[in-house]
């Protein structure tokens, strides 16, 4: 399906998602809310040669008044199809997600989710999605910058020991301390004594932090090859995206053998039974994100979580659990 926002206007109007989820006595989003989600996703992942204008959707008052106008446009119905589904399962989650923060907040429990994976693997966007309707005074977001000088001096955890959530909070990890497993050796960041120092350390560390009551939840969103070739190409091409891009990130291509020979390494020795590495398949994106979620959703006992409007059991064919003789994973 092409899409095109045809007018000044439109770009610097972008539809957004509204701030707040609106339940009904059912649990389900309105209608107006519906339309403007799938609205934004299709502008979003849409590509070039767009033939309909941020106005025209603006317009529109049912999903048949959406799918007329993409026929009569010459685009494709069935990603309108699959847009809608898609925003539809994405707010029943996001609605349960709203409920396991209240949990979490009476509870006065403490869960980290570190997200991590080759660069262009969706991470930043999974964020956005468990994010979007979540209280932000119970919730953080951490995407920590390069080191400063005194942090070099500093026992490597430290900054981000700082970072764990308080009581009654979520805080979910962009990139991690995991960083000193892959992506510093790959690119020389740090010293082989320091990572050999490393490995030997994150395992007790995450147990102690078990032992503590934190709830650990690891992600690592796997994507190919030559998908990643195209996300970076997607970013070059996008002046509003091209910020995502660095040095380190141009050279993933290039050092892909060696980012997989020290990931399955990470796998081997810091993957356990009180902090398991959870491999999410993310080549398609909105499955990465909408499956994430869900398993999060899964090992969570909050209070109702008997009464969904969505199945909670994620995709065994995108969330699997690492094991050390399966076949290797990106």
């Amino acid at each position: 399906m092409a899409l095109k926002k045809s007018t000044a206007t439109a770009a610097k109007a972008p539809v957004k998602r509204q701030a707040t989820v609106k339940k009904t006595a059912t649990n389900t989003v309105p209608k107006d809310t519906l339309i403007e989600n799938t609205a934004a996703t299709i502008l979003n992942e849409s590509a070039e040669n767009q033939t309909i204008s941020l106005g025209d959707l603006q317009n529109l008052r049912s999903k048949k008044d959406l799918s007329d106008l993409l026929v009569s446009n010459n685009s494709n119905p069935k990603k309108l199809v699959d847009a809608i589904k898609y925003e539809e399962e994405l707010e029943k989650l996001q609605i349960e997600l709203v409920k396991l923060q209240r949990w979490v907040q009476e509870k006065g429990a403490r869960i980290a989710i570190l997200f991590e994976g080759r660069d262009a693997a969706g991470k930043g966007g999974t964020i956005r999605r468990f994010t979007e309707h979540l209280n932000p005074r119970a919730m953080r977001v951490v995407a920590l910058p390069k080191p400063t000088e005194e942090e070099r001096g500093q026992w490597y955890f430290q900054r981000y020991t700082r970072q764990l959530p308080n009581k009654g909070e979520i805080v979910f990890f962009d990139r991690s301390w995991y960083n000193r497993a892959v992506v510093e050796p790959v690119n020389g960041f740090c010293t082989t004594s320091q990572y050999n120092i490393f490995m030997q350390q994150v395992p007790e560390l995450e147990h102690m932090l078990y032992e503590d009551g934190i709830i650990i939840i690891k992600f690592w969103f796997s994507i190919a090859k030559e998908e990643q070739l195209r996300r970076f190409s997607s970013r070059k091409a996008n002046p509003l995206k091209q910020w995502k891009l660095s040095p380190v990130d141009m050279q993933a291509q290039d050092k892909w053998d060696i980012y997989t020979k020290y990931k399955e390494t990470m796998f081997s020795k810091t993957h356990t039974s009180f902090s398991p590495w959870i491999i999410v398949k993310a080549n398609n994106k909105q499955k990465a994100r909408l499956e994430s979620i869900r398993y999060v959703l899964s090992i969570i006992p909050y209070e109702g979580k008997d009464n969904t409007a969505v199945p909670l059991h994620p995709n065994p064919n995108i969330i699997t659990r690492f094991h050390r003789n399966a076949a290797s994973v990106d």
